[in-house]
């Protein structure tokens, strides 16, 4: 009876022994694959930290280019600025000679139409006076034609000598200095016949 009670005792300490054994594999299997995910974690958190300090130096180096960038743009703007205010300088000063230059070539254009004006002016005037002559020297010749003639116009040829110098001085110029001298001469001859026609007047 007692050595069926200690066997039977045996064989329950046995199976629990057993149990424990199993727990215990069950735990370490369970420890085990606690450990695999710690370490698979770990791997994984080492890769995903690798992959953060990649990222951080990836993002470092965009922000320092970035920062040159704007460096340059801030270098660009200041050097368009610079530009578009030696440009807006050069239009104005070019368009202040621009005017300048309008202003003087107005005056020039003024100045010739008043010169023109005068030219056609004076050669209206010259036109007239050489007409003028010409009646004058014709009216002379007719005179004296008929001082030739017997007729006693003394008086009346001086006075058209007279007025015929007159008209000749306003219708000479320099341009006909030449064509001047020839009247004169010819006055002066006319004088010369003026004498000798009042004398063979006077012998009449």
């Amino acid at each position: 009876m007692v050595a069926n009670i200690s066997i039977s005792q045996l064989h329950q300490k046995v199976e629990r022994i057993d149990k424990l054994r199993e727990e215990v594999n069950m735990t370490k299997v369970e420890t085990l694959g606690w450990k695999e995910g710690m370490d698979l974690f770990a791997a994984e958190n080492e890769t995903a930290l690798s992959q953060l300090s990649l990222t951080e130096g990836q993002l470092r180096g965009m922000e320092e280019k970035s920062s040159i960038q704007a460096k340059k743009i801030e270098e660009l703007e200041a050097r368009l600025a610079s530009e578009l205010a030696k440009a807006k300088s050069e239009a104005e000063k070019a368009k202040a000679e621009a005017e300048t230059i309008v202003v003087v070539y107005q005056d020039d254009v003024e100045a010739a139409q008043v010169q023109e004006r005068e030219a056609s002016e004076t050669a209206q005037t010259l036109a007239h006076w050489i007409a003028e002559l010409a009646k004058c020297q014709s009216r002379r010749e007719t005179l004296k034609e008929f001082h030739a003639r017997g007729f006693d116009l003394t008086d009346e040829i001086i006075k058209a000598r007279e007025h015929e110098a007159d008209v000749g001085a306003l219708a000479s110029s320099d341009d006909n200095d030449d064509a001047e001298s020839k009247s004169r001469s010819e006055s002066g001859r006319g004088g010369g016949d003026l004498d000798g026609e009042e004398a063979a007047s006077g012998e009449n």
